[in-house]
């Protein structure tokens, strides 16, 4: 089934029954309580959910996850109360929302990555619950927020606690993740908190078989039931994994990667190294470099749309052609690497507590990483000696907006907002800043290693959450096996300067897959380098990037300065830093192109 997947989760009472008909209008599907009124409400593939009932209990979960309902239904029989759940869903793999109705008390919950989110709102003084944020907005009929629209114009997805709270969407809050949401019988809720990161204890080796045992059945998960599915093999150590994992399973396998323009970069030699070492008969597709489209192309005829911006937009033709090319060979399900980076690599704030103990060692231990990530020296160094408090790095960073100031990347990367963000632009961000670091925010976790590690996970799982929406649109839905809420509480559990070494890329993952990557796969220090490929995009599709700025609805609303975009736009060399903001800043006007083309009008600044 291709179309958006949705679903919206309605309270168990006279309030909630006559809310539910602005919702059943789109659906496809409606699931009851037991009381016979509406429960969930929404379209989804077949299979996606699994429900249970035992007495006037139900269950359900949605997503991917191998578990049956008959076994559902046992694990539901151990539940007395609300407050069991949690307990009956112990120990089930894969990505999925769970949903409960005990009692005339609802809750449901998303996963711990971001991948899969819960959002709320008030629909006649009624709260609801929804896994997309535009679901609740057309019931609302509320239009887009540009202040936390500007949030998303910074170079890199906006870091927690802004994650979370008022969404896009005027009127819809999006939970954080890790959290769920009670909805009592009358319609008022509240939010708990349901998993929290693990204290990083285990050795690398003891916690290299906690890994694989998770990876593994995350990976089986994907597996299980499906007669094909593709993985990317981009010759990277984490979908390498993924393709040796997935070759074990009983569904037949078909590799993808894209050729690099530039000759230079060696993800294909390793590619198809693994390749040729793969066991059993994958299919490996590789499209001509002639026929690839380029990125940046076709920008304004992507269709499929996701309920936030993300930065998949540049990457929006490629992915129409990938699922065509998949599902034309039987795929059912694509896995994709994301994720491995965010849970593998050593980020310099595992560092900063050895710092002043040791420096030269911690220094040593990060080298590696920042050859592979070009991160500067000196704002490296900041970030390791610096001892801010997390809400004292927030209220500090607003005034690192702009490209001539420096923050410190103590607890997080040093986001800058575009050269061509207008001043109402940054203002926006660094009021919404400021009044965030105001609420003096915990951090994720106590460690700023782990809690970097887990808000870049977060980030990775909600760009990843929008990839999918688009994909599975158009008839192939995306799984991250990294980003499962097993795979990611294995890896953090492991001690935090163990993650990375002086003379090992990934040696978590290494250490986990050996026996089953071949050593010589391993072995790999080097990382891929696009930089030809997004310049290459750039020159080819100049004159629909120029027409896109001409039009520009984020000028229209004041968030851009079209002047300053078209001259970023000649520049013949981009930084780092600019390229990603570019990234962010074509998401953000594809998605607001079709908030307004699809009836939508934004509300006012």
């Amino acid at each position: 089934m291709s179309g958006e997947m949705w679903f919206a989760v309605v309270p168990d009472g006279e309030s909630g029954a006559a809310v539910a008909g602005a919702l059943r209008r789109r659906a496809a599907e409606v699931i009851d309580h037991h009381s016979g009124r509406p429960w969930l409400v929404g379209s989804w593939p077949a299979g996606q959910a699994v429900v249970a009932a035992v007495g006037e209990a139900r269950l359900a979960v949605i997503g991917r996850c191998p578990v049956t309902a008959e076994a559902l239904r046992v694990r539901l029989g151990r539940v007395r109360e609300i407050a069991d759940v949690e307990g009956a869903l112990a120990g089930l793999e894969g990505s999925f929302h769970a949903v409960a109705s005990v009692g005339g008390r609802v809750r449901v919950r998303g996963s711990a990555s971001g991948v899969r989110r819960v959002f709320r709102a008030r629909l006649d003084g009624v709260t609801v619950a929804a896994s997309r944020a535009d679901t609740l907005a057309r019931a609302l009929g509320s239009g887009v927020d540009e202040r936390r629209l500007a949030l998303h114009l910074l170079s890199s997805p906006p870091p927690c606690p802004l994650d979370a709270g008022p969404s896009l969407w005027r009127g819809v809050e999006a939970l954080p993740s890790g959290s769920s949401l009670l909805i009592e019988e009358d319609g008022r809720a509240e939010v708990h908190q349901w998993w929290n990161p693990p204290e990083p204890h285990l050795p690398l080796a003891e916690g290299a078989v906690e890994v694989r045992r998770a990876l593994t059945a995350a990976v089986d998960s994907c597996t299980a039931d499906a007669k094909a599915v593709s993985s990317d093999l981009s010759g990277g150590m984490d979908s390498t994994s993924l393709c040796f994992l997935a070759a074990r399973g009983p569904a037949r396998l078909v590799t993808f990667r894209w050729e690099s323009v530039d000759a230079a970069n060696d993800d294909a030699a390793w590619a198809q190294l693994a390749a040729a070492r793969l066991p059993g008969t994958a299919e490996h597709v590789v499209p001509e470099r002639s026929r690839a489209p380029l990125w940046f192309s076709g920008l304004t005829d992507l269709g499929a749309t996701a309920d936030e911006p993300g930065s998949w937009v540049r990457d929006g033709t490629r992915l129409t052609t990938l699922v065509e090319l998949m599902t034309e060979r039987g795929s059912q399900l694509h896995l994709s690497g994301g994720g491995g980076d965010e849970l593998f690599c050593a980020l310099p704030p595992y560092a900063r507590d050895r710092f002043r103990r040791h420096t030269l060692p911690t220094l040593s231990l990060v080298r590696r990483p920042r050859a592979l990530r070009r991160w500067p020296l000196w704002s490296l160094l900041r970030g390791l000696a610096d001892r801010s408090t997390f809400s004292q790095w927030l209220a500090a960073w607003g005034d690192g907006l702009t490209q001539g100031a420096r923050s410190s990347t103590a607890w997080g990367p040093a986001l800058r907002m575009p050269p061509w963000a207008t001043p109402d632009a940054v203002r926006a961000v660094q009021c919404l800043l400021r009044a965030a670091a105001a609420d003096v925010p915990e951090p994720l976790a106590a460690q700023r290693g782990q809690h970097i590690a887990l808000s870049c996970v977060q980030a990775c799982g909600r760009g990843f959450r929008q990839v999918d929406q688009v994909t599975a649109a158009q008839g192939l839905p995306y799984a991250a096996p990294y980003l499962d809420d097993r795979v990611i509480e294995a890896a953090l559990s492991v001690r935090i300067a163990e993650r990375g070494a002086r003379d090992r890329y990934k040696p978590l993952l290494a250490t986990a897959m050996a026996d089953l990557v071949p050593d010589t796969v391993l072995a790999r220090s080097t990382k891929g380098e696009y930089s030809a490929d997004f310049y290459l995009g750039l020159r080819r599709n100049k004159a629909e990037l120029a027409e896109i700025v001409t039009e520009s609805r984020l000028a229209r609303a004041g968030l851009l300065d079209a002047s300053a975009l078209r001259a970023g736009l000649r520049h013949p060399e981009l930084s780092p830093e600019v390229m990603r903001s570019l990234d962010n800043t074509l998401a953000c006007e594809m998605w607001l192109r079709s908030v307004l083309d699809g009836g939508g009008a934004p509300s006012g600044p």
